[in-house]
């Protein structure tokens, strides 16, 4: 035992604020520039076999492993190009504050009982406040571009973050009142007897389908919408700004996917009789698979107009989980 349930391993064995600050801060950002890109390998080879897509499977002698490493030669090699009507500060700036809100997720993110940055009080309520701090890379990214298809884009990913933010607040709301904790690690713990899924299902959904709308994946990707406003707040960036996007979009889905397997499926806490399997194994395993489900979803639904979508949030979603949470409130007092 290097490290007591609840304590981080780097507060074990380190004093020094300094060295636990840099070598979590390291450990975050490693993680952070690894996980999205397993994702983003895996959506190619998925969307590859689900579509028959033979592109994806030719960079490489392998079964296109070098797919990522070709994407990302393509994306150095390309020009950066900033239009000159656009905003140029706000248009930089843009991607490094739609990124850097899906970093600080990680922070509080358990994958066991040590293995974790900080153990927050507030830990729920710091994800769910960071993770709609995106938009503003968005906003910012729209405005500054000097493109009315942009500026379209950008004002249809607000009005679904508003639309979307309530129902994951309140499917996470009615997990934090059965939990009786907004700690994740608290969360995770007090799924020892069974998770939170058999008891919380319509949450689960809920937040699911709140998660799809938040990170704007299909079918509720009318943001950049490619068809209708070529590719939305992103259309006029280019190389390694533009790969920014797409690595603050695959952090998007590693950490929702993770945070839905900490306040749903159990986190790191294992199936009976599999407790042998280390618990950060269980919650990658977990994330991966909820990753994939966002993945899949991808090459199977078409896109949902914008009047659907607002109508499928503010008229289902929220009077749905308002309900649920008035009846997790009602078994909650009475038990």
């Amino acid at each position: 035992m290097i490290a007591e349930s609840g304590v981080s391993i780097v507060n074990s064995v380190f004093d020094n604020f300094w060295v636990i600050l840099v070598i979590k801060t390291g450990v975050v950002l490693g993680f952070f520039l690894t996980a999205p890109m397993v994702v983003g390998y895996a959506e190619h080879k998925v969307l590859a076999h689900m579509q028959s897509r033979l592109g994806p499977m030719e960079a490489g002698r392998f079964h296109g492993w070098a797919q990522l490493i070709a994407d990302g030669v393509k994306f150095i090699q390309k020009e950066d190009v900033i239009p000159r009507a656009a905003d140029g500060w706000v248009f930089t700036l843009a991607p490094g504050v739609a990124m850097v809100p899906y970093i600080a997720l990680f922070v509080v993110i358990p994958f066991s009982d040590t293995i974790f940055a900080e153990n927050l009080d507030i830990g729920i309520f710091f994800l769910m406040a960071m993770s709609s701090v995106t938009v503003i890379g968005v906003l910012m990214a729209g405005w500054a571009s000097a493109n009315k298809f942009s500026l379209i884009g950008a004002l249809r990913a607000a009005a679904q973050l508003i639309a979307y933010e309530l129902p994951l607040v309140l499917a996470a709301a009615a997990v934090v009142m059965e939990a009786g904790t907004l700690s994740m690690i608290g969360i995770t713990q007090a799924q020892a007897s069974h998770w939170f899924v058999l008891t919380q299902p319509i949450p689960f959904l809920v937040f699911l389908v709140a998660s799809l709308a938040e990170l704007t994946r299909p079918p509720f990707d009318m943001p950049i919408a490619d068809s209708e406003i070529i590719y939305g707040p992103y259309t006029e960036y280019t190389g390694l700004k533009f790969a920014f996007f797409l690595l603050a979009e695959y952090g998007g889905i590693v950490a929702l996917s993770a945070i839905a397997s900490v306040l749903f499926l159990g986190g790191y806490r294992p199936l009976p009789g599999l407790s042998a399997i280390p618990g950060p194994l269980w919650m990658a395993a977990k994330t991966g698979a909820l990753a994939f489900f966002v993945i899949w979803l991808r090459a199977t639904y078409p896109r949902l107009r914008e009047d659907q979508l607002q109508r499928f949030s503010w008229l289902a979603l929220i009077p749905l989980s308002l309900g649920w949470l008035m009846v997790v409130a009602v078994f909650k007092v009475a038990l």
